[in-house]
C-alpha cells in the first residue's frame, strides 16, 4: 500500500502495472479490495490505482474539518488525481463510488479521458430506499456503534441490508475486513456517519442535468439482476451521456468486480484499449 497526503487527509492506495491510468472507485463500507480480482487483469496493459476512499472501510480517518459531503468527496478524488499528476484517466465507479464519479465527471473532468459506471447510485436513487434508514441512524449520536458491532457476525453481514443483496460471491473474510475499521475506530465511525448524513438525491439529480457537458466516452456496464440499482437506471445513464453505450454483466448483483471479475475487467480493458487506439491514430494523423 502506498500513501499520499492531501489537505483532507491521508489516502492509501494500491498501484499495479504501467501505461494509461485506470482509477477505481468503490462505494460505502468497502475498500480497494473490492477490485482485487479485476485490478491484476487490467494491470497487464494499464497502470491501475485502487485507493481506499474514506467511505467506512478506510483505516486512516480524515482530518478534522474535511468536507465529507458528496461534492467534497468528488473534490477529494480530483485532488488525488492532481497530486499524482494523472492524465487521461479512465475513471471507474461502483455503488456509491459511481455516484461520486458522476460528480467528478461534471465538476472535475480535466484529467479524465473516459468514464465507466458499473451498478451505482444515480438520479433519485442516492441512497437506494432500503439503505436510507442508515442515514436516519447516522444522525443519532452513537447509533453507528451498535450497527457496526452487529456486523462482527458473518450471518449478519449476509443479510440483505448488509452485503447479502449486493454480491452473490463475496466471502465472509472479505466482508469482515470491510467492517473491521469501523468496528475498531470511533473516528472511522464518525467519518462513516458524516458521509451517510451528507448523501442526498439532489447531488446526483443536479449532476444529471450536466451530463450533456461531459462529451468524453462513457461505458455503462450494468447487472440486470441488481436488486438496488435496476437496469432502467443504467439505460437512462446510457441515453443521457452524449457518448455512452450500455453493456450487460449477467449473473451478478451490484458488486460486479466480485461476482464477475473476468467480464468486468474485459469490458473495462476493451473500452480503454479501443479508445486509446483511436486517440493514437488521431495523433499519428
Amino acid at each position: 500500500m502506498k500513501e499520499i497526503q492531501l489537505s483532507q487527509g491521508t489516502i492509501r492506495y494500491r498501484e499495479q502495472g504501467s501505461g494509461e491510468t485506470i482509477m477505481l472507485v468503490h462505494g460505502l463500507l468497502t475498500n480497494g479490495e473490492l477490485w482485487r480480482e479485476v485490478a491484476p487483469r487490467l494491470a497487464a496493459d494499464f497502470r491501475v490505482l485502487a485507493p481506499d476512499w474514506p467511505l467506512g472501510s478506510h483505516e486512516i480517518p480524515l482530518n478534522a474539518g474535511a468536507d465529507r459531503s458528496p461534492l467534497g468527496l468528488a473534490a477529494l478524488i480530483a485532488d488525488f488525481m492532481d497530486a499524482l499528476e494523472l492524465e487521461n484517466v479512465t475513471l471507474v465507479g461502483n455503488d456509491t463510488g459511481g455516484a461520486l464519479c458522476q460528480l467528478v465527471a461534471v465538476h472535475h473532468p480535466e484529467r479524465l479521458a473516459r468514464l465507466v459506471l458499473t451498478p451505482c447510485d444515480a438520479y433519485e436513487n442516492f441512497l437506494p430506499p432500503a439503505f436510507r434508514p442508515l442515514q436516519l441512524l447516522a444522525r443519532i449520536p452513537g447509533a453507528t456503534y451498535p450497527i457496526v458491532q452487529s456486523m462482527r457476525l458473518a450471518p449478519a453481514r449476509r443479510l440483505p441490508i448488509a452485503f447479502g443483496w449486493v454480491t452473490k460471491r463475496a466471502d465472509d473474510e472479505l466482508t469482515r475486513s470491510w467492517m473491521q475499521p469501523a468496528i475498531a475506530s470511533r473516528k472511522i465511525r464518525a467519518d462513516t456517519a458524516a458521509v451517510l448524513r451528507g448523501i442526498a438525491p439532489r447531488y446526483t439529480l443536479e449532476a444529471a442535468q450536466r451530463f450533456g457537458s461531459f462529451r468524453k466516452p462513457v461505458l455503462i456496464a450494468w447487472a440486470p439482476e441488481d436488486r438496488f440499482f435496476k437496469l432502467h437506471f443504467g439505460e437512462r445513464l446510457a441515453r443521457e451521456f452524449p457518448d455512452a453505450r450500455l453493456e450487460l454483466i449477467e449473473d451478478s448483483y451490484t458488486f460486479v468486480p466480485i461476482d464477475q471479475p473476468e467480464r468486468t475487467a474485459s469490458l473495462i480493458a476493451a473500452f480503454a484499449r479501443e479508445l486509446s487506439g483511436a486517440q493514437h491514430a488521431a495523433h499519428q494523423g
